[in-house]
């Protein structure tokens, strides 16, 4: 620890080893040691004790629509990676639609990274798009630095975005598998979605009955069949139905390479205390049942659901009608995504180390940044947030430094306050005071 520079000290500091109190030594944005509580701070470093504090890996998050550029209107990345640093997020994976353009090709890329390139308070990567007419664009995509592509096999909700039908899936993944690269899948049939009741209007329950859980597992039965016979890598975003679950555990046993996502809010909302015409608890999938719930809670307990990310989809407030069927569908969690998870995991028995597994371990692997992110240990950058897990707060809209300040978690009491971030052993935010944009572009690791 000779030559460190900085040194954080804690009661608790989570390791892939367990929680433990220790020193975390720092040199040059990287954790250089983890050493025993007492070490000796060595001359010329700088000690930072944080008490008793949790002191764990920052979170990285995986699923988020920045919408920047073309509809910085609804978000941006300076105000996006604002809110993901005050709720302990330091690194976010930038999704390929609701922006215009969207990214799609090697030059809208371009254009995504110089717009973001002044902006970032945290470390950004890229997704690529995957649409029936750009197979010819993937790999130059993946050789570009995405880390990976999305697709929706269900209208998008943007006209620019169109979604792969199967045979569009099938195109798009060979090519995909054949240059070794990862497929996210928005997976929900279209044809149980025509063929469910569409009724419109201001019921959740008439909302809930359009989005049925037979679209989600007719989808991912199907993707899991694609994946299988093409040897490909796959990953189902934000899944919803518990229904879905036996299907991706006998995948996973019979060697299909294939993960899972939910978001906090399958985990922390539920329907039934959905107010009609409150739209702003609309997402697609649908927020489903208590009793669905407590599946995706088993799910992420047993490993049949690997990670939970945002999927921070925000919009206008005047996008968020009082009608379901009209309304955007998307919720806005950055900002709160660690202490809403964290709120109903201690209740149900599960501990901080579950929730950096399933937040920032698991999320940084995705992606193939487990060499530099998602873990506080020797080689690692040194992203770190500092929570104090026993304190409260009511989430008042107005304390977000989302773009637009809709929530599905307005008024709600959490647990987990997010006393400081840092990015690379340098603190970008404590106590709502925030330094200039220190984040990076990240690429893919070849």
């Amino acid at each position: 620890m000779s030559d460190a520079e900085l040194v954080l000290r804690s009661t608790r500091v989570i390791t892939p080893e367990g929680t433990r109190a220790a020193s975390v030594a720092v040199s040059g944005g990287t954790i250089t040691a983890v050493l025993p509580y007492d070490a000796p701070v060595p001359a010329g470093a700088r000690p930072e004790d944080l008490g008793d504090d949790v002191l764990l890996p920052g979170l990285v998050d995986t699923h988020v629509h920045v919408n920047d550029p073309g509809r910085t209107h609804w978000e941006g990345f300076w105000t996006a990676t604002r809110a993901a640093a005050a709720g302990g997020i330091t690194t976010l994976v930038d999704m390929p639609l609701n922006s215009l353009p969207p990214t799609t090709t090697v030059d809208h890329l371009r254009v995504k990274r110089e717009v973001a390139a002044d902006k970032a308070h945290i470390d950004i990567g890229f997704w690529g798009g995957a649409l029936p007419d750009n197979v010819k664009d993937l790999r130059p995509l993946h050789d570009a630095g995405v880390f990976g592509f999305k697709a929706f096999l269900s209208p998008s909700g943007v006209d620019e975005f169109p979604h792969l039908d199967q045979d569009g899936l099938t195109r798009s993944l060979t090519e995909i598998a054949g240059f070794g690269g990862l497929l996210i899948v928005h997976a929900e049939d279209p044809h149980h979605l025509d063929t469910a009741p569409q009724q419109g209007g201001p019921r959740y329950a008439d909302f809930l009955a359009s989005r049925p859980r037979a679209a989600e597992d007719t989808a991912v039965a199907a993707l899991i069949d694609r994946a299988r016979h093409l040897h490909a890598r796959v990953h189902v975003l934000h899944l919803s139905s518990s229904d879905a679950l036996p299907l991706i555990a006998a995948a996973k046993a019979n060697g299909v390479r294939i993960t899972a996502e939910t978001c906090p809010h399958y985990l922390t909302l539920t329907a039934e205390e959905v107010p009609d015409g409150a739209s702003e608890f609309k997402c697609c999938p649908p927020i489903r049942e208590a009793a669905n719930q407590d599946l995706l809670w088993q799910a992420l307990a047993d490993g049949t659901v690997d990670c939970v990310v945002t999927d921070h989809s925000p919009s206008t407030a005047d996008l968020k009608t009082g009608d379901f069927a009209t309304a955007w569908g998307g919720i806005s969690g950055l900002q709160l995504s660690l202490a809403a998870v964290w709120t109903e995991a201690r209740r149900r028995g599960h501990g901080l180390e579950d929730v950096v597994r399933w937040m920032s371990a698991n999320t940084a692997r995705l992606v193939g940044l487990e060499a530099r992110k998602g873990a506080i240990a020797a080689g690692h950058d040194a992203d770190f947030a500092v929570l104090d897990p026993d304190a409260t707060f009511t989430v008042d809209p107005a304390a977000l430094q989302h773009r637009n300040r809709v929530t599905a978690y307005a008024g709600r009491t959490l647990y987990g306050v997010v006393r400081s971030t840092w990015l690379r052993g340098e603190r970008i935010v404590a106590d709502g005071e925030f330094t200039a944009p220190k984040g990076t572009l990240l690429t893919r690791t070849p």
